[in-house]
């Protein structure tokens, strides 16, 4: 079985780095996948995968029956929307849209994905049960399209059973993966701030109420909420990014906006913590003569790994490419809309290496330079099959 599959993966190693590079020179921003959704369909089409599109708008299901296909159902899951980053890789399939740019390898994704499908599909008369092929739209972007598809019922007819999902990791070597059971991905909140004082001018400083020093006041004091009110078994970062004060050098403007993410691991705690933001920043600001808007975006939940399915794919891998190039992963303070998968379905979301340090190719995810050694879309779609078939005959 594992040869075979090999066989498969290598014998689509060319076509699959041609699909990629198709897909990183044509990148889409969340929910405008339309042209990444028709490409998809027509390689489905190419290897008679029967489908369903039009899901949380531009999303796709799939399904690859084998024998006795009522018997047991797996999905695989990748993600298709890239981000509004302009590409300064200097790659000859560097992205054609400006600002637009594949910087946290769901091109790869696919393209995985795409070729775990075309091995399943050849392979369909040799195992029991159903793959469920899932391309979800608006990873990138709230509400998430995980969220959005499962309103309009991806996760039933078929239900799953378990669901896989596969993300590129620029610190790992090309060839290897990494596993980890339990809590693995933040939960993650937007936190926008509009603080709002009396401008003037910076000299009249008795006629003014500075906005930008009762943001500075805020911004400061909010970092207490970590560091002395989370508990300390669980982690957490509250971290601003943004901080828009659009006045002169002795202008003080009217108003100054904040914007930053919560991310933790404890529904409990997260929900306590959106109070005392909003308590801490409301208060310091009516304290020192202003106002504070305070709007926390609710976004994903954690992702939890199934400890079972977790370490049923941990081995299975091992088997597949040997215990030498399978690691163990810590926790992530990132975030990942299949967390709203996990939380309903006994789920395994693992990494695929993509790093090559003599090629230079160690660039993070969510920047300009990011690429991966292409060599892991082999690793990637034979370890995703072999999983799925693995998956299928575990109770």
């Amino acid at each position: 079985m594992i040869q075979d599959i090999k066989e498969l993966a290598a014998s689509l190693a060319n076509k699959m780095i041609e699909i990629r590079r198709h897909l990183h020179r044509n990148p889409e921003l969340s929910m405008e996948e339309e042209k990444t959704s028709a490409f998809i369909v027509s390689k489905l089409q190419e290897y008679n995968i029967s489908f369903t599109q039009g899901i949380a708008v531009h999303g796709i299901i799939a399904l690859i029956e084998g024998l006795n296909p009522d018997s047991r159902t797996v999905a695989l899951r990748a993600d298709m929307d890239a981000l509004p980053i302009n590409e300064a890789s200097g790659n000859e399939y560097c992205s054609t849209v400006p600002d637009v740019m594949h910087a946290c390898g769901h091109d790869a994704h696919m393209t995985c994905l795409l070729g775990a499908a075309y091995i399943l599909q050849q392979m369909k008369d040799k195992f029991e049960g159903t793959v469920k092929l899932i391309f979800q739209p608006s990873e990138e972007k709230f509400p998430g399209g995980a969220s959005m598809m499962i309103k309009e019922g991806v996760l039933k007819n078929p239900a799953p059973d378990i669901m896989l999902g596969q993300h590129v990791l620029p610190t790992l070597e090309a060839g290897k993966v990494g596993f980890k059971s339990g809590k693995y991905m933040a939960s993650t909140d937007e936190i926008y701030l509009t603080v709002k004082g009396r401008g003037g001018h910076a000299a009249t400083r008795d006629l003014n109420v500075d906005p930008v020093l009762i943001a500075a006041n805020i911004l400061v004091s909010l970092q207490q909420i970590i560091s002395r009110n989370a508990p300390p078994a669980i982690p957490a970062v509250l971290s601003f990014g943004r901080f828009i004060a659009e006045g002169r050098t002795n202008i003080i403007p009217d108003e100054v906006k904040l914007a930053g993410t919560l991310r933790t691991f404890d529904e409990k705690w997260r929900a306590d913590a959106h109070i005392r933001i909003k308590r801490m920043a409301i208060g310091i600001a009516e304290s020192m003569g202003g106002t504070c808007d305070v709007f926390i975006d609710s976004g994903y939940p954690f992702l939890v790994n199934d400890d079972k399915v977790t370490e049923d794919a941990r081995q299975a891998a091992i088997d597949y490419l040997g215990k030498e190039n399978v690691e163990d992963l810590e926790m992530r303070m990132t975030a990942e809309d299949f967390a709203y998968f996990s939380q309903l379905v006994p789920s395994c979301f693992y990494r695929l290496g993509t790093a090559n340090e003599k090629r230079g190719i160690t660039h993070n995810l969510h920047t300009s330079k990011f690429d991966i050694d292409e060599s892991s879309l082999e690793t990637g779609a034979g370890l995703m099959a072999y999983l799925t078939i693995r998956a299928l005959s575990t109770n």
